[in-house]
């Protein structure tokens, strides 16, 4: 593991430029040294302040996404992929002027629960568009990673086999993985087999639990996940991720189906994450040596 992060939506609505700064100083409070934000658009931010603050704090910024309707670049429609792509060069230069390193998420399709299936046509417009984002991102020093998510959150890319057979479709080796604990524990028949699959092409994982809420109180095996991660030699980023009503703006409450309260303090609920975590991972650790040595 490199860096531990946590999302900003444990600390901030995110819709204030006050609200991310505070995210930032709890985050490096808790001894985080990496943030999630959302999409931050330079209209409404002030993205050097934010930068020369997580600069300030040791924080490296990480940024997530997923498209909307109108500019789906998984559609049929040209003029809606064309809006795809414009809002995908311009979330690479947010990232890139905010300081940030990674660009991540739905970046393939529109977030949210789809009325058709997916089609060949849809599939390879996203492949071309990612292409197109992934060439800009080079040029801007941003990584792109794509957030394998659940049925209910896009119809394209449900498991890790799908996400290497879209990433082989982009024709680039630029392009990686961004696996997700809660996810892949909805769409994957063994999501520890499923790391293993994913290897180097993964270079960032959510850790959440099933229910959104404390880790280790819910369904998912971590130890599976951690074992398999150390198994992989994964030594990228982890980031905790986890959303309550409490704390979530609506539109994000709709899109995820967050209808409740899974935590009301976020404080306790950052500092377990990261002991929890961090245990895990040694605990994985500790057990793949003695392993090899046996």
């Amino acid at each position: 593991m490199r860096k531990l992060g946590i999302h900003s939506f444990v600390w901030t609505n995110g819709l204030t430029q006050d609200g991310l700064e505070m995210a930032l100083d709890k985050s490096a409070e808790h001894g985080y040294r990496m943030i999630e934000f959302a999409y931050l658009r330079p209209e409404k931010f002030d993205l050097d302040r934010l930068a020369r603050k997580a600069k300030a704090l040791d924080v490296e910024i990480v940024v997530t996404m997923g498209l909307p309707a109108e500019a789906d670049v998984s559609s049929e429609d040209k003029a809606v992929v064309a809006k795809g792509r414009d809002l995908l060069a311009n979330a690479v230069k947010a990232v890139r002027d905010v300081g940030g390193i990674r660009l991540g998420g739905i970046l393939y399709s529109m977030h949210g629960k789809y009325a058709r299936m997916p089609t060949r046509t849809g599939w390879m417009h996203s492949a071309e568009a990612i292409a197109e984002t992934a060439d800009i991102a080079k040029d801007c020093g941003v990584e792109i990673v794509l957030e394998i998510v659940n049925r209910f959150e896009s119809n394209l890319l449900n498991t890790t086999a799908q996400g290497l057979k879209f990433i082989e479709d982009t024709g680039r080796d630029d392009v990686y993985l961004h696996l997700d604990s809660f996810h892949m524990n909805i769409e994957e028949a063994d999501p520890a087999a499923a790391i293993r699959l994913a290897g180097d092409a993964m270079t960032y994982y959510h850790i959440g639990e099933n229910y959104r809420g404390f880790l280790g109180t819910g369904t998912i095996d971590f130890n599976a996940i951690f074992r398999a991660l150390v198994e992989i030699g994964y030594d990228r980023d982890i980031v905790f991720e986890s959303f309550s009503s409490s704390v979530v703006d609506e539109a994000l409450s709709l899109a995820c189906g967050i209808w409740r309260d899974t935590w009301t303090d976020n404080d306790p609920l950052a500092a377990h994450a990261k002991r929890f975590i961090e245990m895990k991972w040694e605990e994985a650790k500790r057990q793949h040596d003695l392993n090899r040595t046996a």
